[in-house]
């Protein structure tokens, strides 16, 4: 069985369906918040609703005949502002300026922008704006750059000039330093190299030898010991005792090598066990004078200079008594 039927505008229209529900009952299309009877009101909003056409909310599109007068429009009052800007500028411009300001627009333009004055249209024109006609200010102005660019790189060639004159300076002065550090550690070092000489003493007599004095004049172990030992190093130097005239430079028994130097006033001097020997005979020295290097040769027991006094044709005296009559102290 068809449900009933009725016109969408009638309160009581209402649309069941063909199959009944589980107690047999036919559905209501709205059914009442307590579902058992039918609900009219979706029915009659849909009856009282306003029918719009569609695209009836947009305004409509203008025509190109407007869009061109407003175009044109615009493009007369944008002319009319920029006239009356460049007569401003004309009117205030310093009369000795070398440039002239030339406005940006004028009246026939916007005469042309309104399509009135006679013309069909608008006629361009090129505008120079503070520019010579001959280029004068623009090649001045490149004169004036290339001139500043020279000076900035005579200056910065000076700049570097002085500064490598400068290093050039602290070069040769520290080259100069290490010179003279070089030439005076190695005065230093052959200073070091050389010995001491002795100090002579006021009546023109130094000591034999630096070293230890080990042995003295006399008696020693059964026998005269005729002299004194002063014992050092190998090659330690053997000095003049006081100045005199070598007259023996030589081997001698027992002493290995003798030197025997006679002093002006006939004194004699005797330096034995040397190793080497520099002097002659015949050769004239002087108090402190290097003669020889103290040596272990001949009946010694160990590096050492052997000295002797001999007067009045032969006597011999003690030599540290005789030193010490002279002011050299052993």
């Amino acid at each position: 069985m068809a449900p009933p039927s009725r016109s969408p505008g009638s309160p009581a229209w209402s649309l069941r369906s063909d199959f009944p529900d589980e107690k047999g009952q036919a559905l209501a299309r709205h059914r009442s918040p307590g579902g058992r009877g039918c609900s009219p009101a979706l029915d009659e909003a849909h009856a009282v609703a306003i029918k719009r056409a569609p695209g009836a909310h947009r305004i409509p599109t203008p025509s190109s005949a407007l869009r061109g007068k407003v175009v044109v429009a615009a493009v007369a009052a944008g002319a009319f502002a920029a006239a009356a800007a460049g007569q401003s500028l004309a009117a205030t411009a310093d009369s000795d300026s070398d440039h002239t300001v030339t406005p940006l627009a004028d009246g026939n333009i916007a005469n042309a922008a309104l399509g009135t004055g006679g013309g069909s249209g608008l006629t361009a024109r090129p505008v120079v704006l503070g520019a010579d006609g001959d280029g004068t200010a623009e090649a001045r102005k490149l004169a004036e750059t290339t001139q500043v660019t020279a000076e900035r790189q005579a200056r910065e060639a000076e700049a570097a000039r002085a500064a490598a004159a400068e290093a050039a300076r602290k070069a040769r002065e520290a080259r100069e330093a290490r010179e003279a550090a070089a030439r005076e550690a190695e005065r230093a070092e052959q200073a070091a190299e050389q010995p001491q000489q002795p100090q002579v003493a006021a009546g023109g007599t130094v000591a034999p030898a630096q070293g230890t004095f080990t042995s003295g004049f006399g008696a020693r172990w059964g026998a005269s010991h005729m002299g004194i030992d002063i014992a050092n190093s190998l090659g330690t130097p053997i000095v003049a005792a006081s100045g005199g005239t070598v007259i023996e430079a030589g081997p001698a028994s027992g002493f290995g090598n003798w030197v025997r130097i006679q002093l002006d006033d006939g004194t004699v001097h005797v330096y034995g066990h040397m190793a080497v020997y520099d002097v002659s005979a015949g050769q004239r020295v002087e108090a402190g004078e290097k003669i020889a290097e103290i040596g272990n040769e001949g009946q010694s027991t160990g590096p050492h200079v052997h000295f002797e006094v001999w007067q009045n044709g032969g006597e011999k005296v003690d030599p540290q008594a005789w030193l010490a009559e002279r002011g050299v102290q052993l």
